[in-house]
């Protein structure tokens, strides 16, 4: 009797004669050579919920399913799932075995990201994991997809929550390979806005612009969600005539006319330059604040 074979089915992505294809295979007993091979191609419709494209018998270890056709769009989901039984006796049947869904279509790794307002560059990889295709009129075959940020705290009214190195990306083809047919990456960046506003969350998004195609111009990669998680900020002060207070809490007075290096960074260009006049007069030697430079 036919019972768990082992077939372990894998959906991977294919071009054949010019067409995203994506193919299921599954490792056949070698103690029966002579099985039959029923498979049905599924889309997961809703949360939980699947909805069969097309069903195949075949002699074969593998069946092909095309991009585009049968119900089947950039954006879906797909599992096959392969029963086994016997040319001569097909109501002895193998427990039917899943393979691990397959999401077609271009999509962010990693799908979320947690980062910190510590100005580290953290990269972003833009992938598609079905073939891009292309009619063969233009000289260059990609795919741009242009790139936006959305502050998803509507409330806060203040500079954008990251950075991105790029707001545009080109996805050129390449032979698929562990999933990926074509990919870029960027950076993304914590904006630092020395804010005490806590942890904000960001999306990233991803349109393909200028692509004719309908099939792939129709397709919207899913947002990447991005909390920036809020530090503590430093912070030091010259007020009045003028008292000063360094980052770390020591304090001083500074009486002296003219203009002056108040701060400056060792690893980046950043400094605050303040000048001051003489605000005393006659009756004493007192200096006070009359403008700041920042870079």
């Amino acid at each position: 009797k036919l019972t768990s074979l082992a077939l372990q089915p894998v959906i991977t992505p294919e071009l054949v004669q010019g067409r995203a294809h994506l193919k299921c295979t599954w490792a056949p007993p070698v103690s029966r050579p002579s099985l039959q091979y029923a498979v049905v191609w599924s889309r997961l419709a809703l949360p939980g919920t699947r909805e069969q494209i097309r069903r195949d018998t075949t002699p074969q270890a593998s069946s092909f399913l095309e991009m585009g056709g049968e119900n089947l769009q950039l954006g879906d989901t797909v599992f096959c799932t392969v029963t086994a039984f016997a040319r001569d006796t097909p109501e002895q049947q193998s427990l039917p075995e899943e393979s691990k869904g397959f999401y077609a279509g271009i999509k962010f790794l990693p799908e979320s990201l947690q980062i910190a307002e510590d100005g580290k560059e953290h990269v972003l990889t833009i992938l598609s994991t079905v073939p891009i295709t292309c009619s063969g009129h233009d000289d260059s075959c990609k795919i741009t997809l242009q790139l936006s940020t959305e502050d998803l705290d509507r409330q806060l009214r203040g500079p954008p929550n990251i950075a991105l190195s790029a707001c545009q990306v080109d996805l050129v083809p390449v032979p698929c390979s562990e999933g990926s047919c074509a990919a870029a990456t960027l950076t993304v960046t914590a904006v630092t806005d020395f804010a005490q506003d806590g942890n904000r969350i960001s999306r990233i998004r991803a349109e393909p612009v200028g692509w004719r195609d309908s099939f792939w111009r129709a397709h919207t990669p899913k947002d990447v969600q991005v909390t920036v998680r809020d530090l503590p900020t430093g912070n030091c002060y010259s007020f009045t005539d003028p008292h000063i207070i360094t980052f770390d809490g020591w304090r001083y007075e500074n009486y002296k006319i003219g203009t002056f290096l108040l701060c400056q960074s060792v690893s980046r260009a950043f400094e605050v330059h303040v000048r001051q006049w003489d605000c005393g007069g006659h009756r004493s030697t007192t200096a006070c604040n009359c403008g700041v430079a920042a870079r």
